[in-house]
């Protein structure tokens, strides 16, 4: 896997001179705030030799780098998930790439499924913690000791500074954020009634199908890790509409213009 990385490394770095201080993953939603920021080049995740491709319709399969305002950027416009087949290796290899890029500090975004019932459609959560029971650690497998040691620590997977900073921009955006723990299942399939509320008994307030072992992987390697959901439906037994992607992307696209503006300023203040 380190051979891995460090060809599809050489690749990006053939064709691209940019050095990144913050990573940012765009969940759905927020797609094309990578198009709306000052864009110094862009690379397709076919051009990478040996790269992971995203199969999820709406997803554009790119690195942008640039600057949000005069912060240096890497974002990737399109992730990959573990539901599309790819090994958990694959899937937080690009997280992994944005940080040997040099960046050290990492935003995580999704979409997400309210467990807790005190949410609602268009809420947005501070991810505080996270539970990855459902999938296996990207961890798995001979440790690549040039990014982590084998036992890293997960005490602290999401940095209290920088929840701090996200509280402070949600308040300058006259956004009443919310906070709590993201559940990642494997997906592609949405949680049962059953499995949401073990969700629940667990304590976890969100499911998802990404974002956990990405930000697992961010760690292991050293970078600053931070994360906010979009909550954009009631996850299942929690509401009488069935669930579909299509709602999802309707209440992203609802709430779009004030998560573009919160992820602005959280990516300048970090």
């Amino acid at each position: 896997m380190y051979s891995k990385l460090m060809t599809c490394l050489a690749s990006v770095k053939e064709k691209i001179d940019f050095k990144p201080e913050v990573a940012l993953i765009l969940g759905s939603g927020l797609g094309d705030y990578a198009d709306e920021i000052r864009i110094v080049d862009t690379i397709e995740y076919t051009e990478i030799e040996g790269f992971p491709v995203s199969t999820v319709k709406g997803h554009k399969g790119r690195f942008v780098f640039g600057y949000v305002e005069e912060t240096p950027v890497v974002i990737m416009q399109g992730r990959v998930h573990y539901y599309e087949g790819y090994p958990m290796s694959d899937v937080v290899l690009p997280t992994r790439l944005m940080g040997m890029l040099g960046a050290k500090k990492i935003l995580l975004t999704n979409a997400a499924g309210g467990v807790n019932d005190t949410y609602k459609p268009g809420d947005f959560m501070l991810i505080t913690d996270h539970i990855t029971t459902g999938v296996p650690s990207p961890l798995i497998g001979p440790n690549i000791e040039e990014l982590g040691t084998r036992f890293p620590d997960m005490s602290e997977v999401y940095s209290v500074r920088l929840q701090s900073v996200i509280r402070k921009c949600a308040v300058q955006c006259k956004i009443d954020i919310k906070e709590g723990v993201y559940v990642q299942f494997t997906g592609p399939n949405y949680e049962t009634p059953a499995e949401v509320r073990l969700a629940r008994i667990w304590g976890g307030d969100a499911v998802g199908m990404s974002t956990a072992c990405e930000a697992m992987a961010a760690r292991h390697m050293g970078l600053e890790v931070c994360g906010i959901s979009c909550i954009t439906n009631m996850a299942a037994g929690l509401s009488k509409q069935e669930l579909n992607h299509k709602e999802v992307q309707e209440t992203a696209d609802r709430v779009a213009k004030s998560f573009k503006e919160l992820v602005t300023m959280v990516v300048t203040s970090i």
